[in-house]
């Protein structure tokens, strides 16, 4: 088995502190979290950034001044913004985030651009033009038929084949299973890499047969807080340390 990518998601768009302490929201914290999370194995961070009431948003300024310190702080780790929707915002907002940040690396979800499909050819375009690395996030195999239809069609360009596949949804008591992942592999094709997150207890097991698979691997607390024995992790980097001891063993 190869060493995966390593990509961790401390905080997500959902979750507060009032569900697990350590979560990251403030910038310093991220970056703290950010910096402990790469001396653990961690290569990149997806970001989520919260406004002064610590609720999700996909504001521009707040993105590039996180980006900075991050940069400053942990300048040889990969950063990827996410432009996810979370029932909050709209296809315009989206867009009007990758124009604003041009960010280096970005996930997109093919699901919420479809809410506004006039609009795809402008995020994708938005994209190549910034040579911003695009990695669709993909919650089933709608979602997949979707992506290679847009892809013959020209609307996602060459380049923009990476995936991330969620193996379940962000639902309270969600439990992702290893099996999960079978029907994505099977039907994903072309060029692109892809990568998996998991929900619940099972998230490491489901990571660790993606590796298995030739796949990389999200882990930290956007999706999950737990370790196997249902027992929550101290903080992000305690998980990002313990997938990748289980990584090292499992090789």
């Amino acid at each position: 088995m190869r060493n995966p990518y390593i990509l961790v998601a401390p905080t997500g768009a959902r979750r507060s502190k009032s569900d697990h302490a350590q979560l990251p929201i403030h910038m310093d914290e991220i970056v703290q979290t950010a910096k402990a999370c790469f001396a653990a194995g961690a290569q990149g961070l997806h970001l989520h950034v919260r406004d002064a009431a610590g609720q999700h948003t996909l504001d521009p300024g707040i993105y590039r001044e996180t980006l900075l310190e991050l940069g400053k702080n942990v300048p040889d780790m990969d950063l990827q913004i996410t432009t996810e929707a979370a029932g909050v915002f709209d296809v315009p907002t989206q867009l009007a985030c990758l124009e604003g940040v041009k960010p280096a690396w970005a996930s997109i979800s093919i699901k919420e651009i479809a809410r506004d499909p006039t609009l795809a050819d402008g995020v994708y375009g938005t994209c190549a033009q910034n040579e911003t690395r695009v990695q669709h996030i993909l919650y089933d195999l709608t979602d997949l038929a979707l992506l290679a239809d847009w892809q013959s069609r020209g609307i996602v360009r060459p380049g923009q084949e990476d995936a991330i596949f969620v193996l379940g949804c962000y639902t309270k008591g969600q439990m992702s299973d290893p099996s999960d992942l079978v029907p994505f592999v099977d039907a994903f094709a072309g060029d692109g890499k892809w990568m998996v997150c998991a929900f619940g207890q099972n998230e490491h097991a489901c990571l660790l047969a993606a590796a298995r698979r030739g796949g990389d691997v999200r882990v930290g607390f956007e999706n999950s807080l737990q370790s196997e024995n249902g027992v929550q992790f101290k903080d992000n980097t305690a998980s990002v340390r313990a997938l990748s001891q289980a990584l090292k063993d499992a090789s």
